[in-house]
């Protein structure tokens, strides 16, 4: 927590573990006064982190709460399978890609990385593999997403709904500190706390040597990867299906970063 007024008690204040859970103060409020509020598995796991409980801890909080406890949940996946790799390199010329629940790039094929590449090699070369970052960190100008202004909004609400169940963890809670300082807008729509669950969307993409396609990304789960979806970008229209006939050949061109 930022530093302020000195306290008179130890501990955290009930608003600053609503904070740091990532939920809101009355909703908290409510759990600690038991009432019927039918709190999920993520949420009292990110309460549990938030104030540090041991497992037994964590196991009266669930009964508490009258939901069936569940395992911590596991590290985040940062790579795919050979088998993964071939299915979205079969998917082309739709781009396709692997993400975490981070947004991390776990595989793609060339369209998607001939669709997503960064506007110069330093860049690409100073840019995580992470999809937040290749979009937030470069000029509006140089973004492949016409609409930043509608996109990025949802990106960050489907960022937030997988912080709930990660919250307090070290990695994730840096990866929000330095792309908050990375990039002010982010850190302007983080700040603002909206959630959401991702789902099909119809997104228009500028090429430069294509032009706009206008694609309906489609989220597909794997076995066995529960934080992680193949997010498979299809054409809306006859003129994008033409020119992702054209991508899959200039991604020949440009080898993935």
């Amino acid at each position: 927590m930022a530093p302020g007024l000195r306290r008179r008690t130890p501990g955290l204040r009930r608003e600053e573990v609503a904070q740091l859970s990532g939920v809101g103060v009355t909703w908290y409020t409510w759990l600690e006064q038991g009432r019927p509020i039918n709190a999920s598995a993520q949420v009292l796991d990110a309460v549990a982190r938030t104030l540090r409980l041991d497992p037994p801890e964590r196991e009266h909080l669930y009964h508490l709460a009258e939901v069936p406890c569940t395992s911590a949940p596991e590290a985040l996946a940062q790579s795919v399978g050979p088998e993964i790799q071939d299915i979205i390199d079969a998917l082309a010329p739709r781009p396709a890609v692997v993400y975490n629940s981070r947004y991390d790039i776990l595989a793609a094929n060339p369209v998607y990385h001939d669709l997503f590449i960064a506007p110069t090699a330093e860049l690409a070369a100073r840019v995580p593999s992470n999809a937040l970052w290749r979009l937030f960190t470069v000029r509006e100008e140089d973004s492949p997403l016409v609409f930043r202004d509608k996109e990025l909004p949802v990106m960050v609400a489907n960022l937030r709904a997988s912080y709930g169940l990660r919250a307090g963890e070290p990695v994730w809670e840096d990866f929000i500190r330095r792309l908050s300082e990375a990039s002010p807008l982010f850190a302007r729509l983080w700040a603002s706390g909206d959630v959401a669950e991702p789902g099909s969307r119809v997104k228009v993409f500028r090429h430069a040597a294509v032009g706009e396609l206008r694609m309906t990304s489609t989220s597909l789960s794997i076995n066995g990867m529960p934080e992680c979806r193949i997010v498979v970008y299809t054409p809306n229209d006859e003129e994008t299906e033409r020119r992702a006939a054209r991508l899959r050949k200039e991604a020949t061109k440009n080898p993935a970063p």
